[in-house]
């Protein structure tokens, strides 16, 4: 098939911005035909309705924007099938397609996801990375079949865990890696040309999607692991704890090293807030206060008399 190829692209959070935005410059590879992504969310305290990041884009570019409740609904399948589009290309939109659905492009559909299969199928492959300790992650091209997230893989790429990564940062790299792997493999992709690999039955595991309460920190954990689910958590749900009966979010720390003290007990050592783990402790170095701003932990410690000993949590 001849380039530029037609597309409808499925995705709704910030990580498939740069793959939405690197088909929209490539023109010579692609045509954004249409948008599929999730329904206006309220936020904030207003609970206003905002757009997902991706219908920002494809409003800028008058690319015509389609938010179904769901895809079963065959008006919403005839609709999709009018644009004659070659190829769906998925990233994060947060809905399973059905056969229907899957079934409609000559080139068929591809997902980007961000782990390496078959390791963290599923909704959170990045938190999961974090909190299973992985030395690195990475973005699968795919081929999406009805399985979950078990179709083979045309192309992967890999990069390193740092220690001082969270979902946040894991998430912003892993967005530019894939949209680099989705133009880097179009042109083969449209060929036909491009070898998909079967995913191996070994290995495969499953990334559950989050929920808020995963954020409460239980410090009876030890504190290694504490420490992944604070880098796992964060943007969101956010870790947290409680300090008199007030949310304190914890968005950094790092493992103290030879600090000891009762699960939840807090040291104070002039600026610094140490605290206490199952096993080992925590230094923490931002936090969020309730009703306030995020703000390193010296300042918050300024503002708030905080006494040694003190235990955290529920």
């Amino acid at each position: 098939m001849s380039l530029p190829v037609r597309v409808i692209y499925f995705g709704s959070p910030d990580f498939a911005v740069p793959a939405l935005s690197a088909l929209l410059e490539r023109e010579d590879l692609s045509r954004v035909v249409a948008l599929v992504t999730q329904t206006d969310k309220p936020t904030g305290r207003g609970q206003t309705l905002s757009p997902p990041p991706t219908k920002v884009v494809a409003l800028e570019r008058e690319i015509p924007v389609l938010q179904p409740k769901t895809l079963k609904d065959e008006a919403v399948q005839k609709e999709l099938a009018a644009f004659n589009a070659d190829l769906f290309v998925v990233a994060a939109y947060g809905k399973i397609l059905p056969q229907a659905v899957l079934d409609i492009p000559r080139l068929g559909c591809v997902n980007l996801h961000a782990s390496l299969l078959p390791r963290h199928r599923g909704a959170a492959p990045i938190a999961h990375a974090l909190l299973q300790g992985d030395r690195e992650t990475g973005v699968c091209l795919m081929r999406m079949e009805a399985g979950l997230d078990t179709g083979p893989v045309y192309a992967r790429v890999v990069t390193p865990i740092d220690e001082n990564d969270n979902a946040g940062s894991l998430t912003d790299r892993l967005a530019q890696l894939g949209a680099e792997v989705l133009v880097q493999n179009l042109p083969a992709l449209a060929a036909g040309t491009l070898a998909a690999v079967k995913q191996p039955d070994a290995g495969a595991t499953y990334a559950n999607k989050l929920k808020k309460e995963d954020g409460a920190v239980e410090w009876q954990r030890p504190a290694e692991d504490v420490w992944q689910r604070i880098r796992a958590f964060s943007p969101w749900p956010s870790a947290y704890t409680f300090v008199d009966k007030k949310r304190l979010q914890i968005l950094a720390a790092t493992p103290a090293h030879d600090t000891h003290a009762d699960p939840g007990a807090a040291i104070i050592d002039g600026t610094r807030l140490i605290v206490g783990c199952g096993k080992g402790a925590l230094e923490i170095l931002e936090v969020k206060p309730e009703g306030k701003r995020a703000m390193a932990i010296d300042a918050y410690l300024a503002g708030r008399p905080f006494a040694s000993g003190k235990v955290l949590g529920a």
